[in-house]
């Protein structure tokens, strides 16, 4: 499998093109949300359902209240502990969130991940990458660049392997809507609803 650096994916991000990289929790397969006109290439690399959102990976904690509209104090406490980490948190989409980036409730779920090289490359892009995990739908997400299915990477053009100090748990983020009081978890992950719950 051929590999790519941080500056070849930043060319291909910015072409509005998929790229393949590490999280602390499993691989992604992200977007550009500037220069991808929406998600769509995402759900035809992944054969994903339209009807699941996809959610937005951020390069700093104040995203949440600049891509997020009336954000709750609670999803900035739980930012404010969990950030960079595995804990997304769905919130209502501000005007700065492209229509087709927005789930159909108006909602986008938001995360600051906790690994260099996704760090980097968010920062690179200058802009949020729109990121569902890196496999095909239904099948297992890959903790390792080993573990990435073969028919999914040879769609994909870029793959960024992990960095020297990159580490991923193979533990999807908890997913927490944000928008219900009390919040709901969608998907419970990493952190649980005892941590959750901790600061409520």
């Amino acid at each position: 499998m051929r590999t790519s650096t941080i500056d070849q994916a930043v060319c291909a991000l910015k072409r509005g093109e998929a790229v393949i990289f590490p999280t602390e929790t499993v691989y992604g397969l992200g977007v550009s949300v500037e220069a991808a006109a929406g998600p769509d290439v995402l759900y035809d690399l992944k054969e994903r359902d339209r009807g699941k959102p996809i959610s937005w990976l951020v390069g700093d904690a104040d995203d949440l209240d600049r891509y997020g509209a009336r954000v709750p104090e609670l999803a900035r406490r739980l930012a404010g502990a969990y950030w960079p980490g595995p804990l997304t948190l769905v919130v209502r989409a501000a005007d700065e969130v492209p229509e087709a980036f927005r789930s159909n409730a108006g909602t986008i779920g938001l995360r600051m991940p906790d690994n260099a090289t996704a760090l980097a490359l968010v920062r690179a892009a200058g802009c949020p990458l729109a990121t569902t995990s890196a496999n095909l739908s239904g099948r297992a997400a890959a903790g390792a660049l080993d573990a990435l299915d073969p028919k999914l990477a040879a769609r994909v053009g870029t793959i960024v392997p992990d960095g020297a100090d990159d580490d991923k748990s193979g533990v999807a983020s908890t997913v927490l809507d944000c928008t219900q009081d009390p919040p709901a978890i969608v998907r419970e992950g990493a952190v649980t609803l005892a941590d959750i719950r901790a600061l409520a």
